[in-house]
């Protein structure tokens, strides 16, 4: 019994990373992940040593289809040339190569994650790579690796290989239609949703937007996922799963461990002249000019960092910040995660990802002094001629104006968008300061008693 442990032990992880498999009209690499894992527990009967990761990448790349997410599978097992085999006919037959999917496939056999996958892995978080940095690291590590149409999947694959995930992370359980359905419409009791809700949060979010009245839980497209819940246990999401009592028959559901909703993509801090288009990150700065309304009800202001280097920063109106920022400053201190973009007349812009106000300058105004005799406010006579009341006449030489200090009707602290403008990275303003740490023997504990996969044979979830 001892030497087969041990020789489990000694097996090496196979990690399987592959992304760039759907396209904008349709298919999933989720759900590839899905019926892949299928095939690796029922055929193959592998080990998995973590849940399957859906890792969001930099979520401002024009290249991306939809959510920009990669997946990385870890395996222990045996017959690992039939897994890769398996896998290739798995990527060739599914991605939606006819609309333009660009899949890339790698396929990493070594315990411990080379140094330069995991930088690749924390730079694409954030910023643009290219194919030919991830086929150099690839190569230099001994990845096997296959591209399909312009195999810009490479990067997100390695990205997914290299990302341990070892920081803040959340969970999704996401539910899977059967061929027959996909493309017809999704049916969610409202009802039933809010009440589902409202009785796992906080450890279920961004179900439903209440100010919205819309459901958040389910996509549009023709793609074949039913529905995702994301929150902070897997047992929970899974059970939301399986309470919501939809009556389409499912195909089934998987829980993905991800870094979804931790705001991974906005750690790291720029000067703003080292900012460049489509990265992401966050800024210390202070305004230089008052925040200015422009078409369709959004903002424009300029900042500048402590290095006076100057940038503007774009608030639009679907985040709902627009009323918070139209009542910013010249020289109110700010930190803001962002987005950046060339958008005005090609000048480099930063879009608003969240707001944190640290210092509101003190603004004064100045009102006249009131008439002693009658209490209404007297008029000024000119430069340093004093003040007469206007409906008395009294006239003051020794009177000068009140400071009065403005009320800012704004407070210091964090602001970020409404529900409906999150995107996948988004951290929820309840997840701050409750971040979790990562805790291998915890995830190693859920991976054995959650259901954390499940296909059905027929019926309902």
């Amino acid at each position: 019994m001892n030497n087969q442990k041990n020789k489990e032990d000694d097996e090496k992880i196979l990690h399987i990373g592959f992304d760039d498999t759907d396209s904008i009209n349709g298919r999933c690499t989720t759900h590839l992940a899905y019926l892949l894992t299928d095939i690796l527990i029922k055929k193959f009967r592998v080990n998995f040593i973590d849940f399957p990761l859906l890792i969001r990448l930099n979520p401002n790349i024009p290249l991306k289809t939809r959510g920009n997410g990669a997946v990385c599978l870890r395996i222990k097992g045996k017959k690992y040339e039939k897994i890769r085999e398996e896998t290739l006919y798995f990527i060739e037959n599914y991605a939606d190569l006819e609309n333009g999917a660009n899949p890339g496939l790698a396929f990493y056999e070594e315990n411990n994650i080379a140094n330069d996958i995991i930088s690749l892995s924390k730079n694409a978080m954030d910023t643009i790579l290219s194919k030919q940095l991830a086929e150099k690291i690839a190569r230099k590590n001994s990845i096997q690796f296959f591209q399909f149409g312009k195999g810009y999947g490479l990067v997100g694959a390695l990205a997914a290989i290299g990302c341990y995930l070892d920081t803040d992370h959340t969970y999704e359980t996401i539910a899977y239609r059967k061929k027959e359905n996909t493309g017809t419409i999704r049916k969610i009791n409202e009802n039933r949703l809010k009440k589902l809700s409202d009785e796992s949060f906080p450890y279920t979010f961004n179900n439903f937007d209440y100010r919205k009245n819309r459901i958040l839980i389910a996509p549009h497209g023709p793609d074949p996922v039913f529905c995702g819940i994301r929150g902070e246990d897997p047992m929970i999401t899974t059970l939301f799963i399986e309470s919501l009592q939809i009556d389409e028959k499912l195909d089934g559901y998987m829980v993905f461990r991800s870094n979804q909703g931790t705001n991974l993509h906005l750690i790291k801090e720029r000067k703003l002249s080292k900012i460049l288009p489509f990265t992401a990150g966050h800024v210390n700065c202070q305004l230089i000019t008052k925040p200015t309304v422009i078409n369709g009800g959004h903002i424009i202001f300029y900042v500048k960092d402590k290095f006076n280097d100057v940038l503007p920063v774009a608030v639009y109106e679907p985040t709902r910040l627009t009323k918070v920022a139209a009542l910013l400053e010249i020289e109110d201190k700010i930190e803001i995660g962002y987005g950046a973009y060339n958008k005005l007349n090609n000048i480099k812009t930063l879009n608003l990802e969240y707001l944190l106000i640290k210092e509101l300058k003190e603004i004064f105004y100045f009102k006249n002094p009131i008439c002693e005799k009658c209490g209404k406010s007297m008029k000024s006579e000119g430069k340093n001629k004093g003040f007469q009341c206007p409906v008395c006449k009294l006239k003051k030489r020794d009177k000068s104006k009140t400071a009065i200090k403005k009320d800012r009707e704004l407070i210091r602290g964090l602001y970020i968008p409404e529900p409906i403008a999150h995107r996948h990275l988004t951290k929820p303003f309840f997840r701050y300061d409750k971040e979790k740490k990562y805790d291998e023997k915890q995830i190693s504990y859920l991976l054995k008693n959650t259901r954390w996969v499940k296909k059905n044979s027929g019926g309902l979830i």
